[in-house]
């Protein structure tokens, strides 16, 4: 199945799915390119982890069509699984057994696994691999789930939420191997309240609030498109600060110049952010 030239790894048209008086998923179309990080962004309860139990295969839907790597993921096969690797926000393995044990027993689920050594060394619990599961701290046995979803050297790989409890070194390791993966061909789902991480890695998101999306694009795109006006920010002579938003800042920048005959004090221009866009297209602007 094919966009634009582009063979599609996910293709979503018109899911939807309902919990009672609740619709979580209200018609979402997603077109997740072979080869891609595409991140999936949106509030608590908004439809992200819904989506991505539907894509896996884990839960039903009531309407609308979903292809993952060709196949319907509801009636998903044990060769079709073993080429998508997930990581839930709340997945744990054993806490008897440690970490080397636990990545080579997964390994063995697979048809072509990943070398598990070469898998802790990519999460960074090398130092950690002798260790028992209930000796980890947080953020190691998050490490150890993304091991876990990557040994099997998946063709898609979705994420939930993978960074949580991540310290700032951490993440930025995990940045890396998800780079490295997508460099290697491997197709990357990504959900995450991190914005900071969707713009580090993705190259493509999609926004979505009450069950529908209501942006994609680049995360460049997404900001000149919806990203309106820009803050300029001085200090005034009495030293007092001073802010304006507009929509010409260069014209407010070129007015200030003359009348501050020439250098202007605490010089600031502020273009929107992509966590303002995503405020904004959430209805969460006030809240910032």
């Amino acid at each position: 199945m094919t966009t634009h030239g582009y063979e599609l790894a996910v293709d979503v048209r018109g899911l939807r799915k309902q919990y009672g008086d609740v619709t979580a998923v209200d018609g979402i179309d997603l077109g997740i390119r072979r080869g891609e990080v595409f991140g999936l962004l949106g509030p608590n309860g908004a439809g992200k982890s819904t989506t991505v139990e539907i894509l896996q295969g884990n839960r039903g839907r009531d309407a609308g069509e979903v292809s993952v790597l060709g196949s319907d993921p509801a009636h998903g096969t044990r060769a079709w699984r073993s080429r998508v690797g997930i990581v839930w926000q709340d997945e744990s393995a054993p806490a008897e057994l440690t970490v080397r044990e636990t990545v080579r027993h997964f390994a063995r689920y697979y048809p072509r696994p990943r070398d598990p050594e070469e898998v802790m060394g990519l999460v960074g619990l090398q130092e950690q691999a002798g260790s028992r599961i209930k000796a980890l701290s947080g953020g190691q046995r998050r490490r150890l789930d993304v091991a876990l979803g990557v040994i099997g050297g998946p063709e898609l790989l979705l994420l939930d939420e993978p960074t949580t409890g991540f310290d700032p070194a951490a993440r930025r390791q995990f940045w890396q191997l998800i780079r490295k993966l997508s460099d290697e061909g491997t197709t990357i789902l990504l959900t995450t309240h991190y914005l900071e991480e969707a713009e580090a890695l993705a190259d493509r998101l999609a926004v979505i609030a009450q069950g529908q999306v209501v942006a994609e694009g680049e995360p460049t795109g997404l900001r000149e498109r919806y990203g309106t006006g820009a803050t300029v920010e001085w200090t005034e002579q009495d030293g007092a600060p001073r802010a304006e938003r507009t929509d010409t800042p260069t014209r407010t920048v070129a007015e200030l110049m003359r009348r501050f005959d020439g250098e202007i004090p605490g010089l600031q221009v502020r273009r929107p952010t992509l966590e303002d866009v995503y405020l904004r297209l959430t209805g969460q602007e006030d809240a910032r």
